[in-house]
């Protein structure tokens, strides 16, 4: 049997450290030993034939002179910003309606939720076949579209990679937003019933201060996924129009991959580690998700 646990004050018994090495052990080898041989790779020169090649801080006095490094970070910046704007509060309002008892609330939301069960890859593809500007939707709809080239212009094509994965991710975080609704005691909504607050009034005054736990966590999965998306770009503007949609992960990739770099690719990897790192402890800080309580009544 694993470790025994100690016992809270309510008299249940607490899982024993046992528990947690298989986890423990997984986390190590898939997370930590990786990252400590991609920062040990960062100080390397190697082509990926061979041994590699002590370079000392060349790879990143590069990477800070390097004006398309510089650019793809405040890229991935910019469609993280754009990603949280435009799934929040959709993500928040599609939560809080499929908690609720409406008809057929179920079956919609079901089929709302298909798009969380499909690959990246998949739904890159998809959509690259809907907006191709020869055969796609811009194509039959030229009086929207213009020319129908939507990954032609910088603009478009960020607004493109905001919406596919907004349409791929809404889902998940608004399940979350049910779940968190779901958990909301139903006597505070009551008691607003009773002084005469309506519908509206108690989605901001009850609703929304319920979902704040819910909300930081959801934030935090959004920045971490938008900064280090990868296969939505490479499979849909390929980082063009030139470099206007090339963010950091897709540089990587390239430095790494296509130059044979892995030095600087790994350089540029451990870069983006430690800025989602910082991001996510500022959202954590500043929101006060680091001393997070219960908000049920009588926990």
């Amino acid at each position: 049997m694993p470790g025994r646990g100690a016992t809270t004050r309510l008299g249940v018994a607490r899982p024993g450290i046992g528990w947690a090495v298989p986890a423990t052990v997984f986390f190590v080898l898939f997370a930590i030993v990786p990252l400590v041989l991609v920062a040990v790779l960062s100080f390397t020169s190697w082509g990926g034939l061979g041994s590699p090649e002590f370079a000392g801080l060349d790879n990143w006095t590069k990477l800070f002179h390097d004006p398309v490094m510089i650019k793809s970070l405040w890229l991935s910046v910019l469609l993280t910003a754009l990603g949280v704007a435009v799934q929040t509060p959709l993500s928040i309002l599609l939560g809080v309606w499929a908690a609720g008892p409406q008809r057929n609330r179920a079956v919609l939301s079901a089929i709302f939720f298909v798009p969380l069960l499909l690959s990246a890859t998949a739904v890159s593809v998809l959509w690259r076949a809907l907006l191709d500007p020869n055969f796609g939707v811009p194509a039959e709809a030229r009086w929207l579209f213009g020319d129908g080239n939507l990954l032609g212009s910088r603009t478009a094509a960020l607004g493109v990679l905001v919406f596919v994965s907004t349409w791929q991710f809404t889902p998940l975080h608004a399940l979350i937003y049910q779940g968190a609704a779901r958990a909301v005691p139903t006597v505070l909504y009551q008691a607003a019933a009773i002084d005469g607050a309506g519908t509206v009034r108690q989605f901001f005054h009850i609703t929304l201060p319920q979902l704040r736990n819910a909300i930081i966590t959801s934030v935090i999965l959004m920045v971490v996924g938008g900064l280090t998306t990868f296969d939505t770009v490479l499979i849909l503007t390929q980082g063009g129009p030139g470099t206007d949609t090339t963010i950091t992960a897709f540089y990587m990739y390239q430095k790494a991959f296509k130059g044979f770099d892995f030095g600087a690719g790994a350089a540029i990897a451990l870069l983006l580690v430690v800025v989602a790192t910082l991001i996510s402890l500022v959202v954590v800080r500043v929101s006060g998700y680091d001393k997070m309580a219960g908000t049920k009544e009588g926990l």
